[in-house]
């Protein structure tokens, strides 16, 4: 392990570690450098391999076999299990993408393994490094919300069926849109609210005829008394929705549009009410009472590197850590059971 930087590869080095996680995470990042690239498809690999620098490993064995020091694992989420395991086992730190695996008894055995090897797993939720997100966590911690009321996150986006895409294959990916894009959305207003005890949700495929879901919406009942409402599709337009977070609280609300997504950027104001009122019977609203939360944007594939990066240099525990991907996987696994039941499901 060098002085300043962690060494990494990447298991799965087509789609998101492509997109962003590559160029905008591990070639950004201060405290990281990029080793060795391993994708099932050498053509792909041998691509990006050379347009990062990188070595192209010919197998996952070949690539734990490098002086790295953690493995970054974009690949399919039935993939996981055996790769987090087989890094564990070499003494490779793991950042693993979510959901990190296909169940809830997987991801456990992850944890297990991990442990037992003396190394560190973290889950790529990167949606919680959004300046955004976070400035709206500080207003929630100091109390300026007021207790906390209702909350909803939405993310959609056009998922149109394509061949072989995992996403769209509940044996592959865990489950659809829900799985994909409503991980996050729940993942985050736990992150605001706290925990949830108990979901109902709603699955459906409405417009796309492949086997996962293309359209959930979930109720939340938090512990706290909150409630919330996550709605996630593959089949909306882009240009159709604003992938919007509202948050309300006894004290004020924050209403944003564009933050929850793959971008740093987003607008987020808020309406916050310094003293409890009494009861206006003519119920006036007040105008341009908005106040805009712009903090410095942060790239969120970046920061998520570094704070994992950080945590191996200082042996600490990552903020970015297998806790949240396990409270991940069980809060999804109620939610698809709920679906298939019709009944609410409380989580233990």
């Amino acid at each position: 392990m060098t002085a300043k930087k962690i060494r990494w590869g990447v298991i799965g080095s087509g789609g998101i570690a492509r997109r962003r996680t590559i160029p905008e995470g591990l070639m950004r990042a201060t405290n990281a450098e990029l080793a060795v690239v391993y994708n099932r498809s050498p053509a792909t690999n041998a691509e990006v391999a050379k347009a990062f620098g990188a070595r192209a490993a010919t197998s996952v064995s070949g690539l734990l076999a490098s002086d790295i020091d953690a493995v970054y694992i974009g690949s399919p989420p039935d993939a996981h299990l055996e790769q987090v395991l087989a890094c564990a086992a070499a003494g490779k730190h793991v950042l693993c993408e979510k959901p990190l695996a296909l169940t809830v008894t997987e991801v456990e055995k992850m944890i297990a393994g991990c442990r037992a090897a003396g190394v560190k797993l973290g889950t790529a939720l990167m949606m919680r490094f959004h300046a955004q997100h976070r400035a709206a966590l500080k207003l929630i911690d100091e109390g300026r919300l007021g207790r906390p009321v209702f909350a909803r996150a939405q993310l959609s986006c056009w998922y149109p069926p394509i061949p072989h895409a995992w996403r769209q294959d509940p044996a592959r990916g865990g489950g659809g849109a829900l799985m994909d894009l409503g991980g996050h959305c729940i993942d985050l207003l736990e992150m605001f609210f706290g925990p949830v005890d108990a979901v109902s949700c709603t699955t459906a495929r409405v417009v796309h005829e492949y086997p996962a879901e293309d359209a959930a919406v979930t109720t939340l009942h938090f512990a706290n008394g909150a409630l919330g409402v996550v709605d996630t599709f593959f089949c909306i337009r882009d240009e159709s929705s604003r992938n919007v977070l509202e948050l309300y609280g006894s004290g004020g609300s924050i209403h944003a549009s564009g933050t929850i997504g793959q971008g740093e950027r987003g607008e987020m104001v808020a309406r916050l009410q310094p003293a409890p009122g009494g009861y206006d019977a003519q119920q006036s609203r007040a105008v341009n009472a908005d106040i805009t939360i712009n903090p410095e944007p942060v790239n969120m594939y970046r920061a998520e590197i570094e704070e994992f990066s950080q945590a191996i240099l200082e042996q600490r525990e990552p903020a970015n850590n297998a806790t949240i991907g396990l409270r991940s996987q069980r809060v999804l696994a109620a939610c698809y059971e709920s679906a298939r039941s019709g009944r609410r499901v409380n989580l233990a």
